[in-house]
């Protein structure tokens, strides 16, 4: 779906319209939860912390005066739904309340899921980078945003994203080499 589009519908449920909030929601919630997916670190919270993106969203709605995508606008109040989620549970940390949590955790994970696998080494791979360059790469190599738009987002020099971008890159690159390597090291030794 173009911004355009998705802008025009902001815009038109800012004027009360429910089908273009229907629209709207449905348009941006899968960015939504893939972009709260990639910040935040508990899978659990993903479905909660994209609601209540909407809630402060559509709650805010009458803000939104089209300056930016309507996408940029929603990942900001997402990004600023999983900061505050971060405070939150800093400030009242929750017992769990299950004998071993790791493995209330290793049951928790899907399974069998194609590609899964792959995923977790991404996942791997995207925890190896600083918050900063993680946040610039999802956005702009995995959803797509330009460096533009990512650096309204988050409030930095576009520069600086492209800089961030670059680095992410040259950071990935270089732990798959290593992986490649011990890969092969682990053949050689098996083979021997």
């Amino acid at each position: 779906m173009n911004d355009e589009s998705i802008t025009a519908w902001a815009l038109a449920a800012r004027g009360g319209d429910p089908e273009a909030v229907e629209r709207f929601v449905g348009a941006l919630h899968r960015d939504v939860q893939r972009f709260v997916a990639h910040l935040c670190a508990d899978p659990q919270a993903v479905d909660d912390l994209a609601q209540d993106t909407f809630l402060r969203a559509l709650g805010s709605l009458h803000r939104f005066e089209g300056r930016c995508s309507a996408r940029t606008w929603l990942l900001s109040i997402a990004r600023r739904a999983v900061t505050d989620s971060f405070r939150y549970a800093a400030a009242r940390p929750r017992p769990a309340d299950v004998p071993d949590w790791r493995l209330a955790v290793e049951h928790a994970q899907p399974r069998g899921l194609p590609g899964f696998d792959d995923g977790v080494a991404l996942a791997d791979l995207l925890g190896a980078l600083s918050e900063e360059r993680r946040e610039a790469f999802v956005l702009t190599q995995m959803r797509g945003l330009s460096y533009e738009d990512v650096a309204e987002l988050t409030g930095c020099p576009i520069g600086t994203v492209r800089s961030r971008v670059a680095r992410a890159r040259a950071t990935l690159v270089g732990l798959l080499a290593a992986a490649e390597g011990a890969r092969e090291e682990e053949g050689v030794l098996v083979a021997a």
